[in-house]
C-alpha cells in the first residue's frame, strides 16, 4: 500500500511452477534442496539464478539482512561480477529474449556485454542505477531498498535450449561492480497485426519514435472509435505520452508487451471511469526514480469504470501499477507483468466488487505488491488468485486491509523482505472511514518460499510470520479461513496471531485447515494477543525452536485449539522471552557451525555515504562499510541474537588489487549485555593483503560465550578511516 503510514513486508524464495524455475534458499530446510512444485501464475518464460550458473565472480548470500544485496535478491543469492568477470546461463528452452535483474552502484549507468554460444552481441544491455535506491523515511523502520532493476534485451536471434548466454564485464562496462540476481528466458513473438476495422493512433499523428509527444493522437484515435464501440491500436514503436487519457467504452489493443510501448508515467486518472475499457497487449514504462505519495504516477489513478480488462501489459517504473478508487465493479486484470514499482504493484482502495486479480508476475514492488484497502467504502467480493510475486521489497506479498467476503488462493510468493509476511489478513485502517474485516475472508492453496521478516517497529526487532491476521486497529469478527497452504522456509513464524496496536485486541473466528510447514526458523504458531483459532490437519517439519510460541500482550489469553490430523508441532516455547531462529527450514541468521554474524543486526559509530555497516553482514565481499574521515576511535558491533561461543573473527576487505597492501589497527571486545565490554583480543595491525585475497583473521586466545561482538579501529595505513567488507564470526 503506498499510505505514508504503511508498515510491512517480507521474505520469499523460488521454485518450479508453470513456466518458471526458482532454486530453494540454501539455508532451508535439509529436504528442501529439491525444486518445489507451486502453484502461481503461468509464465511465458523460465527463470535460472545466476548463483547457479557457471560464474567466475562472486556469489553473495544467502543473508536476510534488511538493506542488502543479497537479502533483496530472489532466493537470497546472487553473483556479483567485476572488471572481465562473467556469469554464464544455459538456455531452458528456446529463447531469442531475456529479462536480466541486476544492480549497480547508487549513481552509476552504463551497459553489460552479452554473448551468445560465445558470439559477442552488437547490442548491449543497457543497466542504470536511477530507479533504485529508494528512500522512504517517513515510513517507520524503512531502509534504503529497490536496490536491483530489471533491463529486457531482444538477442537478433533465436537460440535452442542448451545455448549458452553470457553476461560479462568487459573494459567498456564502466558502471560496475555488477550484481546479477537471476535472468528471464523467453521467446517473444513477432509484432502482432493490426485488427480489422481498427483505428491506428499513428494516423492520428502518433510518433512511434518517441520524439514528439503522442497524448492528442492517442486520444483522437479513442473518440474516433468510441463512436463505433470499436479498437484503437497500438502498432510497435515507442510512443511518449505526457499527458493522460480518457478511455472509456474501447478497446486499446498493442502488437505485443515486447514491441509496442508507451512511456509514460500517468496515463489514466479517472475518479468515475465510464467502463468498459480493455486494455491489451503493450506496456507502459515510466520514468518514477523515487516516491511521492503526494504523486499520482501510476498507470491508472483511481477508475477505469465497471466491467473493464487490463490484460496482457508490461507496467515498469512507476509509483504503483493500477490504483484503484471509484467504480471498478466486475474488473478482470489478468496475464500482466509488474517490474520495479516505488510502492504497490495493485491497490485496490475501497468500492471494488467481484475485481479478479489472476495469473499476473509482480516483481520488486515497493510496498505491498498486491492489496485491498478498504477506505471509504468495503472492498467485497474480490479475489487475488494464481498470482506470482517475488521480492517485494517493503511490505506484503499480498495484505487485505478490511473488506468483506474476500478470497487469496492459489498465489505463489516468495523472498518477501522487510516490514512485513507473505499474506497479511488485517485491520490496520491506515486512515477513516475504514471498512474492517467482515463476512468471510478466504486464504487457500497459496505457496510460501522464504516469506516472514523481522520489523524493526515492534519492541526488539520482533518478526513477522508467513501468514499474518492482524487485529491492528479492530479485533477480527469475520470468519477467517486458512486452508491447506503450504509455508516453506519461513525464516520466522509460519503463522502469526497478533494486535499489531499492542492492545490485545482479539483474533477470533479463525479456522486452520490442512496444507504444511516445511521448515520455519521460530515457531509453527505465535500468537501474541487474545482471541482463538482452531487447527486441524497442519503437518509440520523442521521448526526451529518450538511448535507453538503462546504469549498474549499485554495480557489475556489465546486458545489454540488443536484438532485431528496435526503433526509435527506439539510443543510449546517455555516463557515469554523472543528468540532467535533455531536450525529449522528458513534460517539464515547463522547457526553455531557457521557465520554466526552473517545478516545479523549490526551498528557502526559512523559512515561515509552508502557505505554501511550492513555491507559487513551481507556476505558480499565487494560491498564495503567505511567510517568518517581522521575521527579514531571508530567501531562496529555486531549482534548474534543471542549468546554464542566465538573463538575466530574473519576480516574482509574487497578482493580487487586495486585495494592496496594496508594495516589496520584492530581490537576486538565482546558483552553479553551491549553495556559492559570486555576485551577479548588487544589493538594490533591486522594486514590486508589482496595478494592472499585482503584477509585477515583474529583467533581469539579462548572460546568466549558472548552475545555483542565490537571491533575498534585506531589505525589505517591505507586510508584514514575504518574500511571493512565482511565482518564474520565463528565458534571454531
Amino acid at each position: 500500500m503506498s499510505a505514508p503510514r504503511h508498515l510491512a513486508a517480507l521474505a520469499v524464495a523460488t521454485t518450479a511452477l508453470a513456466g518458471v524455475s526458482l532454486s530453494p534458499a540454501a539455508a532451508a530446510a535439509p529436504t528442501a534442496r529439491a525444486v518445489v512444485q507451486a502453484v502461481g501464475a503461468t509464465l511465458p518464460f523460465t527463470i535460472v539464478e545466476a548463483e547457479s550458473s557457471a560464474t567466475n565472480g562472486s556469489k553473495i548470500g544467502p543473508s536476510y539482512a534488511q538493506g542488502t544485496l543479497a537479502a533483496e535478491a530472489s532466493n537470497r543469492q546472487a553473483v556479483t561480477l567485476n572488471g572481465g568477470q562473467y556469469v554464464e546461463f544455459t538456455a531452458p528452452a528456446t529463447t531469442n529474449a531475456i529479462t536480466v535483474a541486476y544492480s549497480v552502484p547508487d549513481g552509476r549507468t552504463g551497459t553489460l556485454s552479452v554473448y551468445v554460444d560465445g558470439q559477442k552481441l552488437s547490442q548491449q544491455l543497457a543497466v542504470t542505477s536511477k530507479y533504485s535506491y529508494v528512500d522512504t523515511g517517513w515510513i517507520a523502520g524503512s531502509r534504503t531498498h529497490k536496490l536491483y532493476d530489471h533491463a529486457r534485451l531482444q538477442l537478433g536471434r533465436t537460440v535452442n535450449a542448451g545455448a549458452k548466454i553470457k553476461l560479462q564485464v568487459d573494459g567498456e562496462n564502466t558502471a560496475g561492480p555488477y550484481t546479477i540476481d537471476d535472468v528471464e528466458f523467453e521467446n517473444v513473438a513477432g509484432p502482432a497485426g493490426q485488427p480489422g476495422g481498427s483505428i491506428s493512433i499513428t494516423d492520428r499523428g502518433a510518433d512511434p519514435n518517441g520524439t514528439n509527444d503522442s497524448t492528442g493522437a492517442i486520444q483522437s484515435a479513442i473518440d474516433a472509435a468510441r463512436g463505433a464501440g470499436g479498437t484503437v491500436w497500438i502498432p510497435a514503436g515507442r510512443f511518449k505520452v505526457g499527458g493522460t487519457i480518457n478511455p472509456d467504452g474501447v478497446t486499446i489493443r498493442g502488437a505485443g508487451r515486447w514491441h509496442s510501448v508507451l512511456l509514460s508515467h500517468h496515463l489514466i486518472d479517472r475518479p468515475n471511469g465510464g467502463g468498459n475499457v480493455k486494455l491489451h497487449d503493450f506496456a507502459v514504462i515510466g520514468e518514477v526514480t523515487e516516491r511521492n505519495d503526494n504523486s499520482p504516477d501510476n498507470f491508472v489513478n483511481g477508475s477505469l469504470g465497471p466491467n473493464s480488462v487490463v490484460s496482457g501489459l508490461w507496467l515498469q517504473h512507476l509509483k504503483v501499477g493500477l490504483w484503484l478508487t471509484g467504480n471498478n465493479d466486475n474488473l478482470v486484470v489478468e496475464n500482466n507483468r509488474f517490474y520495479d514499482m516505488t510502492a504497490d504493484g495493485l491497490n485496490l482502495n475501497g468500492t471494488a466488487y467481484n475485481a479478479q486479480i489472476r495469473n499476473n508476475y509482480l516483481r520488486n514492488q515497493g510496498d505491498d505488491a498486491l492489496a485491498a484497502w478498504s477506505l471509504n467504502a468495503a472492498n467485497r467480493g474480490s479475489t487475488f488468485a494464481s498470482n506470482t510475486i517475488v521480492q517485494p521489497n517493503l511490505a506484503n506479498g499480498i495484505a487485505i486491509y478490511g473488506g468483506t467476503d474476500m478470497t487469496v488462493r492459489d498465489n505463489l510468493i516468495a523472498d518477501t523482505n522487510a516490514l512485513g509476511g507473505g499474506i497479511a489478513i488485517s485491520n490496520q485502517s491506515f486512515g477513516s472511514p475504514f471498512f474492517p474485516l467482515a463476512g468471510t475472508i478466504t486464504v487457500s492453496g497459496n505457496t510460501l518460499l522464504r516469506t516472514g521478516s523481522m520489523n524493526p517497529n515492534w519492541g526488539q526487532n520482533h518478526p513477522h510470520g508467513a501468514i499474518r491476521v492482524d487485529a491492528y486497529d479492530s479485533q477480527i469478527n469475520a470468519q477467517v479461513r486458512l486452508t491447506n497452504n503450504r509455508l516453506v522456509a519461513s525464516p520466522w513464524s509460519a503463522y502469526q496471531f497478533v494486535d499489531g496496536g499492542g492492545a490485545g485486541r482479539p483474533v477470533q473466528n479463525v479456522t486452520v485447515d490442512g496444507g504444511s510447514i516445511e521448515g520455519a526458523g521460530t515457531f509453527a504458531f505465535q500468537a501474541e494477543t487474545t482471541g482463538s483459532a482452531a487447527v486441524s490437519n497442519v503437518r509440520a517439519s523442521g521448526v526451529g525452536r518450538a511448535g507453538v510460541y503462546n504469549c498474549a500482550y499485554p495480557g489475556g489469553t489465546f486458545a489454540l485449539n488443536r484438532g485431528s490430523g496435526n503433526s509435527g508441532w506439539d510443543s510449546t516455547w517455555s516463557g515469554c522471552n523472543w528468540v532467535a531462529p533455531g536450525t529449522g527450514g528458513g534460517t539464515d541468521p547463522g547457526t553455531p557451525t557457521g557465520n554466526l554474524a552473517a545478516g545479523k543486526q549490526i551498528t557502526a559509530t559512523s559512515q561515509v555515504q552508502n557505505y554501511t555497516a550492513g555491507n559487513t553482514v551481507d556476505g558480499n565481499a565487494n560491498s564495503y562499510w567505511e567510517s568518517a574521515n581522521n575521527a579514531w576511535p571508530q567501531a562496529l558491533t555486531v549482534d548474534l541474537s543471542s549468546s554464542q561461543t566465538v573463538k575466530r573473527l574473519v576480516l574482509k576487505l574487497p578482493p580487487s588489487s586495486a585495494w592496496g597492501t594496508r594495516s589496520q589497527t584492530v581490537a576486538v571486545l565482546g558483552s553479553t549485555n551491549n553495556s559492559s565490554y570486555t576485551q577479548l583480543a588487544g589493538a594490533a595491525g591486522r594486514t590486508f593483503d589482496p595478494g592472499s585475497g585482503n584477509t585477515a583473521t583474529i583467533t581469539l586466545p579462548s572460546a568466549v560465550s558472548t552475545r555483542y561482538v565490537r571491533l575498534t579501529f585506531t589505525g589505517n595505513t591505507g586510508w584514514p578511516a575504518g574500511q571493512l567488507s565482511e565482518y564474520e564470526v565463528y565458534s571454531s
